[in-house]
């Protein structure tokens, strides 16, 4: 074997380096460029190649920064498939979710595709903040930049393959051993009577325990979310500080929710 010139370790052949590839495909549901990267030892266009021949295989399905199980790829839950829709209103979301964080603070980031927005905008903002997250690709991105000014606490757990975030008793007890100022979360509905809902009830726990032991709590949902209903009950719109939402937000929706004392802010 050739030795590595990035790390000054031996370099594996492309053939082992594929399969620790797809068996961390299979473990985790998705992986990033960057954690390969570092991982194992080689430049981003040798893992970008490495992914391009798993596609061809029918192996792994390449997104904007890594890859993900093709089986996972087309369903409404996974986080590919949630954080390719409605970019733009999420990047607004996340940039204003980052303008409310004050140097020092400390945030929760839950599991949604838009604090993934979240994360990103906070990186460019170059704030110092301690951010604690559920959500593998948020720890990937906020791992990737050893010299911002983001202190990273990742909360462990059962991995849900599907959301590539970590939920199960062992999150909510990890969740439960800190305070922070805000916690930025989004949900699949806010039904007519005020209440947030998502569709599975280990990612409900998880938000429900950060509402719960942060400060602040502030929803980032942009208009479609308002009337939609999921099975799971998450909290109800009294129990924010405050509401971020989009300018296609229904006027119905942000007038009864200013009628229950919490703010709304559109962007």
């Amino acid at each position: 074997m050739a030795t590595n010139g990035k790390s000054g370790e031996r370099s594996l052949v492309p053939e082992e380096r594929r399969r620790r590839i797809l068996e961390r495909l299979r473990k985790e549901g998705g992986v990033s460029v960057s954690a390969l990267e570092q991982e194992l030892g080689v430049s981003s266009m040798t893992i970008r190649r490495d992914l391009e021949v798993l596609e061809q295989q029918g192996k792994a399905r390449r997104t904007h920064g890594g890859a993900i199980l093709p089986e996972l790829a087309g369903h409404e839950d996974s986080f590919q498939q949630r954080v390719e829709t409605n970019v733009e209103q999420k990047k607004r979301l996340g940039e204003a979710a980052a303008a409310k964080i004050s140097a020092g603070e400390s945030v929760f980031l839950d599991a949604s595709s838009t604090s993934y927005y979240a994360a990103r905008s906070i990186l460019d903002a170059g704030k110092k903040v301690t951010v604690i997250a559920s959500l593998v690709p948020i720890m990937d991105l906020l791992s990737s930049q050893p010299l911002s000014g983001v202190d990273l606490i990742g909360l462990g757990g059962s991995l849900r393959k599907l959301t590539r975030s970590f939920v199960g008793p062992q999150t909510t007890r990890a969740i439960s051993a800190y305070f922070t100022d805000k916690v930025f979360l989004s949900v699949r509905g806010v039904t007519q009577d005020g209440h947030l809902t998502d569709p599975d009830p280990l990612e409900a726990e998880v938000k429900r325990a950060m509402i719960a032991h942060a400060r602040e709590a502030i929803l980032l949902v942009d208009g479609s979310k308002f009337g939609a209903q999921a099975l799971c009950v998450v909290a109800h719109v009294s129990n924010l500080s405050l509401v971020i939402t989009t300018s296609d937000a229904p006027e119905e929706a942000i007038r009864s929710i200013t009628q229950l004392g919490v703010p709304v802010e559109i962007v």
